[in-house]
């Protein structure tokens, strides 16, 4: 009975707090502009399927997409055994399901040991090319700090948390074996994987072999609900993030660029004045200088960042010695995002804290030296688009502090004045072909 209080209090804690960040994360999310993504919801389907559990664009490299399904498909399947072990530690049973399901159920744990086995080799193969191999995405001062650690204390918490499933099963099976206390009323046989630990375990009695059980079930529930609490706060809350983002996925061809309505309606009136109404109302800010402009499928998406650095190792402009990185975008929006959230619920509502997305956070040499290729909006496995943020951001550096290149002023002095690009009269127009 104190085992099962024990269990409910630690469930009931782990949920709670997920649901509390989590909560927060939504509300943080909701501080951008509205828009909406609800139009086709057979192609958003489609995305979420194909994007989100097919992982279509990790296909483009097939070895590492092969290792990351298999930790994926880890990470969903497995925890199907979680269910089992809840109802195992709040009713006080052991393997509730092993009697009802028969055959079966042995035909289910070998598929969930083959997929522990994949997922933790996996990870080591994944924390070599970190560490060992130091792939040149990785090396980034992008990750400097906390998010090259964060991308490693989870997949060794991956390695631990699969050898303690196949620890528990193995000690579990090796018991029954022995015909120890209640392990003998819940006979299984050997599992497929995990008896291959079977002569690590022998040398132990049974109680010692029943306490490594015991301990190896304990650490493996409270680490799956300390992982739990931990995504919101890793670079890995994209193993949720992916389904929406996927779904509300810009569904416009890529390289579309939208413009705002009041400036085409200024544009319009500018070219035909007689339609052009007696009062109109001014936009209210063009462009986005904080997170507060950006639309909340912005947000999502610096929520949504894997990290994982492609959009960064295929831009043209870093690859030229450039200063922007398409992934620091995404994860400077995320941490001002956070930033805001925590003023926001400390003051009730927005201070002014001095500071803006804009030059606190992303530079004007970083925004500048985009070439709008989409190269990080085509290689985002997750449909992240850091070129719309870096569009709005320059929309406001340009509409609204009148910041811009000395070649583009004289570009848009010349189409304010002349109609064209160029410094020709447009009553000449007809002469141009001939200059």
């Amino acid at each position: 009975m104190l085992q099962q209080i024990v269990f409910i209090l630690l469930a009931a804690s782990a949920i709670i707090l997920f649901s509390v960040k989590a909560r927060r994360i939504r509300k943080n999310i909701l501080l951008g502009r509205d828009e909406d993504y609800t139009d086709q919801p057979a192609r958003r389907w489609k995305n979420l399927l194909l994007l989100a559990l097919g992982q279509k664009k990790m296909f483009r490299n097939p070895l590492v997409a092969l290792l990351h399904l298999f930790i994926y498909a880890g990470f969903i399947i497995i925890n199907l055994e979680v269910l089992e072990i809840s109802l195992d530690g709040i009713l006080g049973t052991h393997r509730l399901f092993s009697q009802p399901l028969g055959a079966a159920y042995k035909i289910l744990i070998n598929g969930f040991e083959f997929l522990a086995l994949t997922v933790l080799i996996a990870c080591v193969i994944f924390l070599c090319r970190r560490n060992i191999l130091k792939l040149g995405r990785f090396l980034s001062h992008d990750l400097d700090g906390w998010p090259r650690s964060d991308a490693n204390y989870i997949l060794i918490t991956e390695i631990v948390l699969m050898g303690l499933f196949l620890t528990f099963n193995a000690s579990d099976t090796l018991l029954q074996e022995r015909s120890y206390a209640e392990y003998a009323h819940h006979l299984t046989g050997n599992f497929a994987f995990s008896h291959w630990l079977h002569p690590l375990l022998n040398g132990f009695s049974d109680k010692q072999l029943a306490g490594i059980e015991r301990s190896c079930w304990w650490l493996h529930i409270a680490g799956i609900f300390a992982f739990l609490n931990y995504l919101p706060w890793s670079k890995h809350l994209h193993i949720l993030l992916a389904f929406p983002n996927a779904y509300y996925a810009r569904l416009q061809p890529q390289g579309k660029i939208r413009n705002m309505k009041s400036v085409q309606q200024e544009v319009l009136y500018a070219m035909r004045p007689d339609q052009a109404p007696a009062e109109s109302a001014p936009a209210a800010k063009f462009g986005a200088g904080d997170v507060f402009d950006l639309s909340w499928r912005n947000l999502l998406d610096a929520y949504s960042c894997t990290e994982c650095g492609r959009c960064t190792a295929a831009c043209p402009a870093n690859i030229t010695g450039k200063k922007l990185s398409p992934r620091k975008i995404m994860m400077d929006t995320r941490d001002r995002v956070e930033e805001v959230g925590r003023n926001v619920r400390q003051n009730g509502e927005f201070k002014d804290d001095g500071k803006r997305l804009l030059n606190d956070y992303i530079s004007e040499e970083e925004l500048r030296a985009c070439t709008s290729c989409n190269a990080c909006v085509e290689e985002c496995p997750v449909s992240i688009s850091p070129l719309e943020i870096i569009f709005e951001m320059r929309r406001f550096l340009v509409m609204e502090e009148s910041k811009a290149p000395q070649e583009w002023n004289t570009m848009f002095s010349n189409v304010e004045n002349n109609f064209a690009p160029w410094k020709f009269n447009p009553d000449d127009r007809d002469a141009w072909k001939n200059t």
